[in-house]
Parts: structure tokens; sequence; C-alpha cells
């Protein structure tokens, strides 16, 4: 057996589980198209929502199998994407308003509840943010491709 081999056979716990949350976004995403899509501090509908969606849909998959292949350049990707939702989820907070969010929903939101649940969903992102980057060393595969 070659040490390639032992280390695909050896596949970190940690490595094992964020793969499988990359596999839950990636379905969380794509379960959402048609719906609304906050991004950016507007919410898109319709066509361009669709393609927002599908975008990142094929991003988190993309995240997914480069997990799978322990790629390096997914370690770089998994880092920018990461922060990028941190950032989008806070310039959303600031800027949508919540009558807009409620006129778009068709129903009430509770400004409250909708602030603590996306705080900490930031928070949990930049926590697994920082397992991810002090973890370079899970991701082995040097090559630039997945396939």
């Amino acid at each position: 057996m070659t040490e390639t081999d032992e280390q695909e056979i050896r596949r970190p716990l940690g490595l094992t589980l964020i793969t499988g949350l990359y596999l839950f976004f990636f379905l969380v995403s794509a379960s959402t198209f048609g719906n609304p899509f906050p991004f950016m501090g507007k919410i898109y509908l319709d066509t361009p929502g669709k393609v927002l969606v599908f975008a990142d849909s094929l991003v988190c998959l993309y995240l997914f199998l480069g997990l799978m292949k322990r790629q390096m350049l997914t370690w770089y990707l998994l880092l920018f994407y990461n922060l990028f939702e941190i950032c989008n989820t806070i310039v959303n907070l600031t800027l949508i308003a919540p009558a807009e969010l409620e006129k778009v929903l068709g129903g009430r939101i509770e400004q409250e509840a909708l602030v603590v649940n996306n705080v900490a969903a930031a928070l949990a992102i930049l926590l697994l943010t920082q397992y991810i980057y002090r973890h370079k060393s899970y991701f082995t595969n040097a090559r630039r491709y997945i396939f």
C-alpha cells in the first residue's frame, strides 16, 4: 500500500464531517430554487433569484467535491466562500428592512429572532472557517482540477 492510498484510507473525522456539511449546504441551496434570494442587501425574485440560487448550488457542489478529493484549491475557496457568506449576512441584515421581508414573504417577521438566527449562523460559519484554516494539512491534493 502506498502512502497516498494510506492517506485516503485515514480520512480525518473532521474532514469527513465538513464534507457532509457542505453536501447538506448544497442540498439546502438547491432546495431553495424558485424562492426569493437575499444577496448583498437586495432580495431577488423570479429569474435573477433562480440564477443566484443555481450559482450558489454549483459553488456548494464544487466545495463538496473538492472536499471529497482533498483538493488544495478547495481550501482557499472554502475560506473565501465562508467569509463572503458572513459579509453577505451582515449586509443583508443591515440593508434589508423587515417590512420588505414581510412584504416578500407575505407574513410577519420577528426582527429579534431574525437577527439572532443570522448572527448565530454567521458565528458558526466563522468557527467552521477557523477550523478549516487551521487544518490546511488535510488538503493534500495539489492538482488544479477536481477530475
